[in-house]
Order: structure tokens, then C-alpha cells, then sequence
């Protein structure tokens, strides 16, 4: 397993086992070279979106690149704004427009229910949303539609209209909080499961069984982190800004965790933080 290595989506499109992820990553000449920097230590697969207000700065690091079209992987999200189906087609054409790119390799709901759409008729919002996604996969604009930060409920409103099953679920994976009842839930019907911030929050580098497990391994935290994930065959979205470390992140392939190892992480609980509660966020 690689870099190039794929996982196979419900549809039979393949999709690199690990992607690039830009949360968080300055507009700018940060966000174009950290992407560029990515595609030159091998990621095939970069994920963005259009909350993160980075998506033209991505485009001009996948051009910069030099590395053909066809050989990327490129992921955007919806808006928050956009839960309507008029709406989410409007914001899909304009991510294609500011990424420079003629179609999406997979275009994801970033929110299940957010903020602007919160209301009793919620449900319906999202169901037309999704119905949007469809008709753009259908049109080709889009090779693979998913969702982001949903659980089971918010799964169950698509599952009463949907004519296609989401084939992938983005949401927070990392030790100390994964979700096994929402990853069974998925697994179950065909969603791949993507872990975004699969670092959690800086504290993770400071706990002691991770650190003992790194020194074990002769790997750091970060990569121990990623090979966790792979062997529960989770898609990690390693982000970093530094070419050094983007480079480091790549040598997660180089290694495997045993049983053991793999349970001292499996039962660890908080040490990274955990993901927002997606109908209580405030945005």
C-alpha cells in the first residue's frame, strides 16, 4: 500500500487511500504551495471545500503541479448557504469555476443540518439538496457524491427519497474518538468512512501511550495516527502546511501496527479532542 493505492466506491470509482487535506490552510500563496508540495510527495488526492475560502489558491497549487488531471483525485463540499436544490446547483458550478476544474472527482454536503437551514423544515432542505447532488452525478459534473459530518438520523432523512446511497461519509476519526456504531452504520450500506483531522487537535502529540507507541515503531505520533487508520481502513486527511512534514506523513506506509498496539489505540478516549455535534453547531 501506497500513496497510489485506491479504495473502491460503491459506484466502482477508485479513490486514493489517503488524501490531502486543506482545512484550515490560509487563502494564498500558503494554500498553493502546501498543495503543490502535497502532489510532489506523491498525494493523489487533495479535499477541500468551499467554507474553507481556499478553493481558487487550491486550483492554482493542482496547476502549478504539472501532474495531468485524470491522475487527481479532487474532493469539494456544499456550503452552508446552499441547502436548497436551485441553490446547491448554483455552488457546485461556482467551486468548479474557482478551482478551475471541468468536474469534481467527489462533491460532498459539508453540514447535514446547518445553522441558516435550521428549522421544522429541515429535512425537507436536505432531501432536495441531495436530490441536487444526484441530478449532478447523473450530469457528470461530479464522478462520486457523499455527505460529511452526518449521523445515522441524518442518513435515515436521505434513505426515505434518495435514489442513490452516499458513498461517503466524511466525519471526525481519530484516537480517541471514533464512532464504531456510525462506522458499523455505513459499512453496512457501502459509505466509506473519511477521517478529516485525523490528528484530532494538538494535544494528541503529547499523549504518553501514542508517544510510547511511536518510540516502539521508530515512527512519530502523526504517522502512527495514520497507520491506525489505514488498518481500520478509514481514508485519512492528513493537513499540514510544511513541506517537511506533508513529506514525513507519506512514511505511514512504511510500517504496520499489531494487535496490541492497535487496541492500546482503539481504547483510548478523548486524547484528541472530539468532532462538533452537527445539529447544535452555529454555522
Amino acid at each position: 500500500m501506497d500513496l497510489t493505492s485506491t479504495y473502491t466506491l460503491s459506484n466502482g470509482v477508485k479513490i486514493p487511500v489517503v488524501g490531502f487535506g486543506t482545512w484550515q490552510t490560509p487563502d494564498g500563496d500558503i494554500a498553493e504551495s502546501s498543495v503543490k508540495a502535497a502532489i510532489d510527495a506523491g498525494y493523489r488526492h487533495i479535499d477541500t471545500a468551499e467554507m474553507y475560502g481556499n478553493e481558487k489558491s487550491v486550483g492554482h497549487g493542482i496547476k502549478a503541479s504539472g501532474v495531468d488531471r485524470d491522475s487527481l483525485f479532487v474532493t469539494s463540499k456544499l456550503n452552508n448557504n446552499s441547502h436548497t436544490y436551485e441553490e446547491a446547483a448554483v455552488a457546485l458550478d461556482k467551486s468548479l469555476s474557482d478551482l478551475g476544474l471541468d468536474h469534481l472527482d467527489l462533491f460532498l454536503i459539508h453540514w447535514p443540518n446547518p445553522a441558516p437551514y435550521r428549522n421544522d423544515d429541515w429535512e425537507k432542505h436536505l432531501q432536495e439538496t441531495w436530490r441536487a447532488m444526484e441530478d449532478a452525478y447523473k450530469a457528470g459534473k461530479v464522478r462520486a457524491i457523499g455527505v460529511s459530518n452526518f449521523y445515522q438520523h441524518h442518513l435515515q432523512v436521505l434513505e426515505k427519497t434518495q435514489t442513490i446511497t452516499p458513498m461517503v461519509n466524511q466525519i471526525h476519526l481519530c484516537p480517541g474518538d471514533h464512532n464504531d456504531e456510525l462506522v458499523d452504520y455505513c459499512r453496512e450500506r457501502g459509505i466509506l468512512l473519511e477521517a478529516y483531522s485525523p490528528f484530532g487537535t494538538g494535544k494528541i502529540f503529547t499523549d504518553p501511550t501514542l508517544q510510547k507507541l511511536a518510540d516502539e515503531t521508530g515512527h512519530t505520533i502523526a504517522q502512527v495516527c495514520l497507520r491506525w487508520s489505514l488498518q481500520h481502513k478509514y481514508l485519512p486527511l492528513p493537513k499540514s502546511v510544511h513541506a517537511e512534514r506533508i513529506e514525513e506523513n507519506t512514511h505511514a506506509f512504511d510500517f504496520e501496527l499489531n494487535d496490541e498496539q492497535m487496541k492500546k489505540i482503539d481504547d483510548l478516549v478523548g486524547v484528541a479532542g472530539y468532532g462538533g455535534n452537527p445539529d447544535e453547531v452555529n454555522f
